[in-house]
């Protein structure tokens, strides 16, 4: 038994399983629907429920609240139809272009750029093309079963020969996979991974203006390593000729969280329309830092008090994005429909954990 989900605004349909979410089935249509973790717990996949009924797994109710779900809106990665269904959601232009593919990558090469971070090269496979757009994400496939999800720091245009993916890896004490990353991992070992995964990408039209190319300044919003898909959103604009003014604001709690701060900075001075402003909310008196500080968030807002005519494209831990979103929509008039966020949930976020 099958269901039908029709999207709207689009009038775009397609068929659902039985207990199968929609979200998913989506992606395997190749319809583009917004989305980040996948697993409940970020709530950008949240739409309206316009007729029919559906069933939700286990979620965050900061996803996704009871009073929410009482007001008929569901996220449709984990919602799953019983009817027909009728579904108020926003299309994502070129999210389904590319498909989903399951690889083997091996390890090029590992620099630890922090304490706590480092940045891996991952080699594909010479006959399997990987194509994503510049801040999509790849799922790693675990011995068991488990999936971890991390987004590639590198456009497109930038895997390099032989190609490979750049990843931002933080370690999580007692992780899964970041553990082994850390303490096991080398060179030459195989990885298996799905992807590219994800509707967070550098739009090309304004959704409060569907006539026209977008045209709004953008601000770019990172902490920690949310930096990675917003460094590689940058090189897709230095590659593409987009000139539309950008500040990049990236958050950390040191100055060494700013792992490339340097980059950011050359970056910067190669492309006259971005600017870079760096924020670190504790520093100590050895840091000796003379940089802005406080949260990263609270920067842009003293910088630009009204946001109502910019995109927002924001990475990084729950709480900085939901912060972001909640401020810079209700104190600084920016149109909820151009605040972009790829949420890094953890696996203590995913199941509720402190």
């Amino acid at each position: 038994m099958s269901f039908n989900v029709t999207l709207q605004p689009a009038d775009r349909q397609f068929t659902v399983e039985r207990d199968e979410a929609i979200l998913p089935a989506a992606i395997r249509q190749g319809i583009g629907l917004p989305y980040g973790c996948r697993d409940g717990a970020c709530g950008s996949c949240k739409s309206r429920l316009v007729e029919g009924r559906v069933i939700h797994g286990a979620h965050q109710l900061r996803a996704l609240s009871e009073a929410e779900e009482a007001a008929g809106l569901i996220l449709t990665c984990c919602a799953t139809p019983q009817t027909d269904c009728v579904v108020e959601a926003r299309m994502v232009p070129g999210a389904g272009e590319y498909p989903v593919l399951k690889l083997p990558t091996r390890v090029l090469s590992m620099q630890r750029a922090a304490p706590d971070v480092m940045v891996l090269r991952l080699q594909l496979p010479a006959n399997q093309n990987l194509r994503y757009r510049a801040g999509q994400y790849v799922e790693f496939i675990l011995r068991d079963g488990a999936r971890r999800s991390y987004s590639m720091a590198n456009a497109p245009h930038a895997l390099g020969s032989p190609p490979s993916i750049e990843l931002h890896v933080r370690h999580m004490p007692g992780g899964k996979f970041t553990d082994h990353v850390f303490a096991a991992m080398k060179d030459k070992d195989i990885l298996r991974m799905e992807g590219p995964f994800g509707s967070f990408f550098l739009r090309d039209e304004s959704e409060a203006d569907r006539a026209r190319p977008a045209e709004r300044p953008l601000v770019l919003l990172a902490s920690g390593t949310g930096f990675a898909p917003i460094k590689a959103v940058i090189e897709q604009m230095q590659h593409d000729g987009i000139t539309r003014p950008a500040v990049l604001y990236w958050g950390g709690r040191r100055p060494h969280d700013l792992y490339m701060h340097r980059w950011c900075e050359e970056t910067a001075a190669a492309m006259p329309n971005l600017r870079y402003v760096p924020v670190v909310s504790d520093a100590l008196p050895e840091d000796a830092w003379a940089g802005r500080t406080g949260f990263v968030h609270r920067a842009v807002m003293q910088d630009w008090p009204d946001l109502s005519a910019h995109q927002v494209y924001a990475c990084g831990a729950p709480v900085v994005i939901a912060s972001a979103r909640r401020d810079f929509v209700g104190q600084c008039r920016l149109d909820a429909n151009e605040f972009y966020a790829d949420e890094f949930t953890s696996e203590a976020d995913k199941h509720g954990n402190p």
